[in-house]
C-alpha cells in the first residue's frame, strides 16, 4: 500500500525534532509528522525549512514540492535516488540520441495522452452535448501522430489535439464557468485557474514517480530537455492530465463542489482561493489513493501506482527495449 502525501498549508517553520518533522505556525501551533507515513511532502504556505529538516527527507526518500504565492509551483527538493544506475541514465540519453527511438517513445506518450482525452469525450457524449466531430477529429490527429517522421510534428500534432479538445469544454462545465480557451501565467478565468493548479498537482506525482525510479527527470522525449524544467516529468504527466486534472475539474464543477466565490482576481488574473484550493486538493489526494484492476498486472493499482508504473514501463523500454505501455484508460 502506497503512502499518503501530505499538505502543509500554514505559514511558519519546518524542523527536525530527533526521526520526526516538527510545524510551527505563525498562529502558535505545533504539529508533528512522523516521516515514516509520508510519501511526498507540499508547501504550500510561507514555510521556512533548515539542512536538518532536509537531511530528514534525504535519509528518507520523500521529495518536497514547494508552491509559492497563489500555490503557484515554484520547484522541487529531491532527496538522493533511491535507486541509482548510470546504466540506465547512459541507456536513456542513447534513447534521447537516437532519433528513431525517440520519436518512438513521443509518439506512444502522445498517442496515449490523445487517447485518454477521447476517453473522457466518449464520457460526456451525449450527457453534455455531442461530441462525434471532436472524436473523429481526435482519432485522426492521434492516427497522424504515429505517423509523424521527426519530434517537431509530432508536437504540432499533440497542440492541435488539445485545442480540439479544449474547444469542448464549455460545452461540458456547467454555467457560468467557462473556458473560452487555454491560458495560463496568470489563467484568466475560473476553469483555467483550476487546470493549472491541478496540472502542476500532476507535474509533481509524475517528478515523484520519477525520482523512484534510476530514470534522470531532465531528459524527456517530446519536450526538449531546459535548464529549469523537468521535461521527462512533463511527458509522463501529459498522459496523465487528462485522467487526474480535466476529469476532476470537470466532477468538481458538474457536481458544484466549486462555485465562482471560491475564486479571487489577482494581478488580471485568477486564481483559487484558499477554501478552493483544499476543495481541490482534497478531491485530487482522494483521486490517486482509488485504485481500479490492472488488466497486465492482473491486480487491482491506486491512480498514484498507475503512474508509478508507467514510468517503470519506460525505463524497462530503455533498458532492454521491451514495449512501453504508456497508460490509455480502460475503465
Amino acid at each position: 500500500m502506497t503512502k499518503p502525501n501530505h499538505h502543509i498549508f500554514a505559514d511558519g517553520e519546518l524542523s527536525r525534532n530527533e526521526g520526526t518533522l516538527r510545524i510551527d505556525t505563525l498562529d502558535g501551533e505545533t504539529e508533528y509528522l512522523p516521516i515514516e507515513s509520508i510519501d511526498t511532502l507540499y508547501l504550500h504556505g510561507q514555510i521556512d525549512f533548515n539542512t536538518r529538516a532536509l537531511g530528514l527527507l534525504n535519509e528518507h526518500n520523500v521529495p518536497l514540492h514547494i508552491f509559492g504565492w497563489k500555490d503557484y509551483y515554484r520547484g522541487s527538493y529531491l532527496p538522493k535516488r533511491g535507486q541509482v544506475s548510470g546504466n540506465t541514465v547512459v541507456e536513456q540519453v542513447r534513447a534521447y540520441d537516437n532519433l528513431d527511438r525517440r520519436l518512438q517513445i513521443g509518439q506512444t506518450i502522445i498517442e496515449a495522452s490523445i487517447h485518454n482525452m477521447r476517453a473522457n469525450l466518449r464520457y460526456y457524449n451525449d450527457r453534455q452535448g455531442n461530441f462525434s466531430t471532436e472524436l473523429e477529429d481526435l482519432e485522426e490527429l492521434k492516427n497522424s501522430a504515429a505517423g509523424t517522421t521527426d519530434i517537431n510534428e509530432l508536437r504540432s500534432v499533440e497542440g492541435r489535439a488539445r485545442k480540439t479538445y479544449y474547444g469542448c469544454f464549455d460545452r461540458i462545465l456547467r454555467s457560468p464557468f467557462t473556458l473560452t480557451q487555454r491560458k495560463y501565467n496568470p489563467p484568466t478565468n475560473e476553469a483555467n485557474a483550476v487546470i493549472s493548479f491541478l496540472n502542476g498537482m500532476v507535474y509533481t506525482t509524475s517528478v515523484s514517480a520519477i525520482r523512484k525510479t534510476a530514470l534522470d527527470p531532465t531528459v524527456g522525449f517530446v519536450h526538449e530537455p531546459g535548464e529549469r524544467r523537468f521535461t521527462l516529468s512533463l511527458d509522463i504527466a501529459d498522459i496523465f492530465k487528462p485522467i487526474l486534472a480535466d476529469r476532476l475539474l470537470f466532477r468538481l464543477v458538474n457536481r458544484k463542489q466549486l462555485s465562482i466565490d471560491d475564486f479571487e482576481e489577482e494581478l488580471e488574473g485568477c486564481l483559487l482561493d484558499e477554501k478552493g484550493r483544499m476543495t481541490v486538493l482534497e478531491e485530487f489526494e482522494e483521486t490517486l489513493d482509488k485504485t481500479i484492476d490492472h488488466p497486465r498486472l492482473n491486480r487491482k493499482v491506486s491512480f498514484k501506482t498507475l503512474v508509478q508504473t508507467d514510468v517503470y514501463s519506460l525505463k524497462k523500454h530503455v533498458l532492454t527495449d521491451e514495449p512501453y505501455h504508456a497508460t490509455e484508460r480502460w475503465w
